[in-house]
């Protein structure tokens, strides 16, 4: 119980020498008010406190039009999605690893390892894991234990936000981490290559031929249009745009899908079918590659758990809309896209794409200007990456009304 003993004074004292403070009140006296010197109001009821809050609520402006993406995505979402989440065939207080009182979560598990497999062209799904930030940096430290090299190669073309998880991770696990623009010829020194296709620009690219393990990012609403990545080894995402609301950036889910030759390094839960002792159909958890709770030693990941509430809704919204439906999106969503952007090439600004989906990269000549322009007619343009360049994304909540008004906007 040793490691559990509260840290004496002098530990406290020599802690905080190394982080040049001198007390712990010195620690946070970069933050502004300290718990004392909050001033609340007299306390509320729960019927005013509910007043209170739609009150201040209303000073929220929700009536812009949203052109924005880069990784969260404003996608119609059927109601139902909410409603069958409630079902108490998939609540539980217990976690999968009891399959007789989980089998409602357990099969959504399973479903949504197999409709990721079809999506993407992959043998073999875990059960999600926490974003995709999360899933690139598990596929590339997964790729080092098959490979057995310990420098991994990664597009500087990928998510911001997913550049800065990888670094953290190649850092701990001291994985030498190399970025690249342009491809190099020899890739065998390498455990792997990621990229991202359709890339944070929005550009889509041919899938490159490697002498490592090939990770690819991809939007899952993307492969409704393009090719699933079946070529690669590795095939990693998010699915948030597959059921679940934009929430202000999370919670999401990643999923990570593979070959099965790998399925042995894949980390996370993996859920299979099988059949009971009285022959009916049953559910259980056929892999849990981290294991901790048996052999320490050979876990393949930290990651204990799955977003198993955000896989089962987005299991759910691809069963409402179904093949055809999901197509249907993706066209709609494609067709406004670039609509818009030969739009805004006949006004002036260029689009730096060649090959896009629903999202594309234009230069603004002054990004400030060319949005401000934009919200004053209650419009949210895109994203800024710098001075100049705008990163624009539609979907199927688009419309062609609203593509005519980002236009007359600018003019």
């Amino acid at each position: 119980m040793n490691n559990f003993i509260a840290h004496s004074e002098e530990e406290r004292q020599e802690m905080l020498k190394d982080i040049s403070c001198t007390s712990v009140d010195d620690l946070f006296k970069h933050i502004p008010v300290m718990l004392e010197e909050f001033k609340m109001d007299n306390p509320l009821s729960e019927m005013e406190t509910t007043k209170k809050i739609k009150s201040l609520a209303k000073n929220n402006n929700i009536d812009y039009i949203s052109f924005l993406g880069a990784g969260v995505y404003n996608k119609f979402i059927p109601a139902a999605i909410s409603q069958v989440a409630q079902r108490f065939e998939f609540l539980t207080a217990y976690t999968p690893y009891q399959p007789e009182i989980s089998q409602g979560t357990l099969q959504i598990m399973y479903e949504f390892q197999t409709m990721i497999c079809r999506l993407t062209g992959m043998d073999v799904s875990n059960a999600s894991v926490y974003d995709a930030a999360t899933a690139c940096a598990e596929a590339l430290s997964m790729a080092v234990r098959l490979k057995k090299k310990h420098k991994v190669l990664v597009s500087s073309k990928l998510n911001p936000e997913y550049k800065e998880v990888i670094k953290t991770y190649m850092w701990a696990a001291n994985i030498e981490l190399e970025w690249f623009d342009n491809l190099p010829e020899n890739t065998d020194k390498y455990s792997a290559v990621l990229i991202q296709n359709p890339d944070f620009y929005g550009e889509i690219t041919k899938l490159p031929a490697v002498d490592a393990l090939l990770i690819v990012c991809t939007r899952l609403s993307a492969l409704s249009v393009i090719k699933p990545p079946s070529d690669a080894d590795i095939v990693v995402g998010d699915i948030q745009e597959l059921g679940i609301p934009m929430n202000f950036g999370g919670p999401h889910a990643g999923f990570l899908a593979c070959k099965e030759k790998y399925v042995r390094q894949l980390p996370g839960r993996i859920a299979g079918r099988t059949v009971d002792a009285d022959g009916n159909q049953a559910f259980t958890l056929t892999l849990q590659t981290r294991e901790q709770h048996i052999r320490r030693e050979k876990a393949t990941s930290n990651i204990c758990s799955n977003q198993a509430l955000i896989a089962l809704c987005s299991t759910l919204y691809l069963s409402l809309v179904g093949e055809k439906g999901f197509k249907q999106a993706g066209v709609i969503s494609c067709n406004l896209a670039h609509k818009l952007s030969n739009k805004l090439d006949k006004i002036g600004f260029k689009t730096l794409n060649k090959e896009f989906y629903s999202e594309f990269t234009v230069d603004t000549a002054n990004s400030d200007e060319f949005l401000t322009k934009l919200k004053k007619q209650n419009i949210i343009g895109g994203l800024k990456i710098d001075d100049r360049k705008v990163l624009v994304s539609v979907t199927e909540m688009n419309t062609e009304e609203e593509i005519d008004s980002y236009i007359q906007a600018l003019i």
